[in-house]
């Protein structure tokens, strides 16, 4: 089975084509530069030689191609099985590659993280993608699917959710170029919040000051944060108002003063930036995420998730998913994580992976503050 990566030559891109490598899937690495690309084909054949499954061999093809040219996009897309997007920002360079793959009747994941992106997904490709009998789930990556997953699995413990907590505590992340880049952009363009059952622009505020994680001295301090839960969560777990929030302390001081400088300096700082971090600093990257759902009879679930390794975990997540789509299919349409795939099965997948989790009673589930 092949699938296509497109954004194959970035940080991330490198780590999604060595994975679907390992899990013996035919890659076709896609982008804009040709010559990084062969580089990295040449450098996935010797490091991810990909042994012959299933009596076939594992091939890895090369396709030079830019979002500027539709019709090259679907071309390049088509007879793919899967297409992976990987490059962004997405707000700027993703949507040509969602309608190329509709186009071409080609399934679509991609590992965004951009709040507005996802819901333009939803609101704008959910039709064609139906009619064209593909299968569109974007953030398929670390910062979306477990909390995506979680929720889904503890929202189900309680009777009809009135609250929904998905809260980050993330420790030691060094971000790359790429998700820089990104956050920049999602945090000077707005955002949706999800309140009394419907989705409206936010106001970059939460009803949240702390959240208590495992293994923390004292509640955490928290901020709002536009993660695409806010769009996700509530199309499979039915609830009047969710919450996303991360730990107060992700926004340093130099990314608040990135945010008083012209849009264009910024970005030429962020060019200047390396882009990403080395293997030992990645490892060190970790994370907890707290589920927490409030039923309409006041009892609570509560789930935890602790995991590492964020760049590493969303190459493990995106070659699950493609293993997933292709063997047990889902509806056709725009899907979040948790409408494509079974919840707890998935997580589960995780756990030799360096992930654990655990859902708690709602008799024993602590309140957020």
């Amino acid at each position: 089975m092949a699938i296509t990566v497109y954004g194959a030559s970035g940080y991330t891109g490198r780590l999604v084509a060595a994975g679907l490598r390992r899990r013996g899937f035919s890659v076709v690495l896609a982008g804009r530069d040709g010559d990084r690309l062969r580089a990295l084909a040449t450098e996935l054949a010797a490091t991810e030689p990909g042994d012959s499954v299933d009596g076939r061999d594992v091939e890895i093809g090369t396709r030079q191609v830019g979002v500027d040219d539709p019709a090259a996009l679907a071309e390049a897309f088509r007879g793919s099985d899967v297409v992976v997007n990987v490059a962004g920002p997405f707000a700027l360079v993703g949507e040509p590659v969602v309608r190329a793959a509709i186009d071409a009747g080609v399934h679509y994941i991609d590992t965004t993280a951009e709040q507005l992106f996802v819901k333009k997904v939803f609101d704008e490709y959910s039709g064609p993608a139906e009619n064209a009998g593909v299968t569109v789930v974007p953030s398929v990556g670390f910062d979306i699917v477990p909390g995506d997953l979680l929720a889904n699995v503890v929202g189900r413990r309680v009777e009809r959710a009135t609250e929904l907590l998905v809260a980050y505590d993330v420790r030691d992340w060094d971000m790359t170029r790429g998700t820089v880049r990104s956050a920049f952009g999602a945090l000077t363009s707005g955002s949706f919040v999800y309140s009394d059952g419907e989705w409206r622009p936010g106001d970059g505020t939460t009803p949240y000051e702390a959240v208590t994680f495992p293994g923390n001295a004292e509640p955490t301090p928290v901020i709002n944060w536009a993660g695409p839960e806010v769009v996700t969560v509530p199309r499979h777990v039915p609830t009047d108002r969710l919450s996303v929030v991360i730990n107060a302390s992700i926004v340093t001081p130099e990314f608040l003063q990135l945010l008083q400088l012209p849009a264009e300096t910024v970005a030429t700082i962020i060019d200047g930036l390396a882009e990403g971090p080395d293997e030992t600093r990645r490892a060190a990257a970790r994370f907890t995420i707290v589920a927490e759902a409030t039923g309409a009879d006041g009892r609570r679930a509560r789930g935890v998730l602790h995991a590492s390794d964020i760049y590493g975990s969303t190459a493990v997540i995106v070659a699950e998913a493609v293993r997933r789509l292709l063997a047990e299919p889902p509806r056709a349409g725009v899907l979040s994580p948790a409408q494509a795939f079974d919840a707890a099965s998935f997580l589960d997948f995780l756990v030799p992976h360096g992930y654990s989790w655990a859902v708690e009673t709602p008799a024993d589930a602590p309140a957020a503050q």
